[in-house]
Order: structure tokens, then sequence, then C-alpha cells
């Protein structure tokens, strides 16, 4: 896919409300996340000069390893210039396939550093990473266009049930768009902790109505959440791999909601 279609595609993701604004998101471990987020507009200025100056720090190091080896580079720094950034809330609370992608991308320049690989594969690491802030920014710029309007609703910051059973499909899905970004950040712990609590908090609330349609479809997402999904991230699958499970798992979740969908409207016609 050219980089060109990717960026149509994205643009497309975020026009049809795929964004993730609607999650609430509370305190991350890498830092609080603000009402700046509401406000997409008024700090497109500081995002644009946010990611030139993470794109030159990233570029500097990777040229320090070229030219001096491992002893001149601290890895540390590597997740210290995209903590420290303010656009790192934007893109999280708006599109986090990317905001996942960066951090895929961060954490394959340091471990390419620390095994020594050849420069040339570090830096492919880091333009694959210069890529996707592009690509990153420019996502946050549409949402800020889409804000503006009224399209996209505010970031929460406290926790919402859905209340319907499609609603619940939805509100898993971002959950678990939210594992493989967490993944990606190497918060095993975290990113398990998440899918049991989706599990619990979530898909167990409509199983008994799902189960009604389709018992099979129930057993394999149970798979997925206590199995598949938990052995791969305990055993250190790969970013793309797990996000693969969850990809699969969505299509599952997909037919899950079709299915809850047509039993309400159902009902709705009863009465």
């Amino acid at each position: 896919m050219s980089s060109y279609t990717s960026y149509k595609s994205l643009c497309a993701a975020i026009a049809l409300g795929l964004s993730v604004s609607t999650l609430s998101f509370n305190a991350q471990a890498n830092g609080e996340i603000t009402d700046q987020v509401n406000h997409l507009k008024d700090h497109l200025g500081e995002y644009s000069e946010e990611v030139t100056w993470l794109n030159d720090k990233y570029d500097a190091l990777v040229t320090r390893y070229e030219t001096d080896g491992a002893k001149a580079v601290d890895t540390q720094k590597l997740l210290d210039y995209w903590e420290e950034v303010n656009f790192h809330s934007a893109i999280e609370t708006q599109y986090i396939p990317l905001y996942a992608t960066i951090w895929q991308n961060i954490y394959g320049i340091k471990t390419s550093i620390e095994n020594g690989d050849d420069a040339q594969q570090v830096r492919q690491h880091q333009q694959a990473l210069t890529q996707t802030f592009w690509q990153a920014l420019g996502a946050v710029k549409l949402a800020a266009h889409y804000q503006d309007k009224g399209v996209i609703d505010k970031v929460k910051t406290t926790d919402t049930a859905p209340t319907t059973g499609p609603a619940v499909i939805t509100d898993i899905e971002k959950r678990l768009d939210k594992v493989v970004a967490k993944y990606a950040e190497q918060l095993k712990e975290v990113a398990t902790t998440m899918v049991h609590d989706t599990y619990m908090e979530r898909f167990e609330g409509i199983e008994g109505a799902l189960i009604e349609q389709d018992a099979s479809l129930v057993e394999a997402l149970e798979k997925d959440f206590n199995v598949t999904l938990p052995q791969a991230i305990e055993n250190g699958k790969s970013v793309d791999e797990v996000r693969g499970i969850i990809d699969d798992m969505k299509q599952k979740l997909g037919k899950a909601q079709t299915l809850l969908e047509k039993a309400e409207q159902n009902r709705k016609d009863v009465f």
C-alpha cells in the first residue's frame, strides 16, 4: 500500500468516526491527559513544532550511533523524547492505532541499538518513525477540523459504561486498540490487565444475549480473551502478531454486533 493510499485510509477512518476520542482516558503511566486534547485547533502550531523537534532528536541520536557506536547513545532518551511532548496525548486520544505504531517504531530503534545491529537497520526504524510522526500530525490536524465542527466528541476523563449491546461491542473494540498500544509501549502487565478487565467488565455482560444467537461465536471469543490473546502477550509475540489476533477478534465482534443489533430490532418490533 502506498503512503498516499495509507493517508487516504487514515483520513477515511477518522472521518467515519473511528477516532477514539469518545473513549475515557485517565492519567497514564507516561503523563496526564489534559483538557488540551479538547482544543486541538489552538495547539496545532505547537504540535507541528514538536514533531519537527522529535524528528531532529531521533535523527541526531541515530547519527551518533552511526558515527560512534552504542557507547555514545543513551537509549532511554528514545522514550524520554516522546513522553516529553504534548503531541503525545493528542495522538493517543485521537487515533490510537498510530499511537501504537509510534511506540513500536521507537522500541524498534531501541532494541536494534541495544543489540548492536547494523546502523542501516537502525536508520530504517528511525525513518519509519519519522513517517509515522508525520502521519500522526496529519491525523491530529484532521481531528482538529472535525472537533472544531462538532463532529468528534470531547475526550472524557471519567468512565461511562455503554448501555446497549452494540455499544458494548464498539467499546470493546476500542479497548482492544488500547491493548495494542500498551503492549507496544512494552507494558505487558498493563496490556494483560486491560484484556482481563475488558472481558469481565464488558464482554461478560453481553454473553447471555449472544449465546442465544450464536453459542460457538461466544466460545471462540472467550478463548481469544482468556487464552489466545493473553498467551501472545505473555510469550512476547511481536506487536504485529498481537495486532493480528485483535484484528481477528474484531471480525468476530463485528458479527456479534450485527447479531445484537438484529436482536434489539426484533424486540422493538414486538413492542
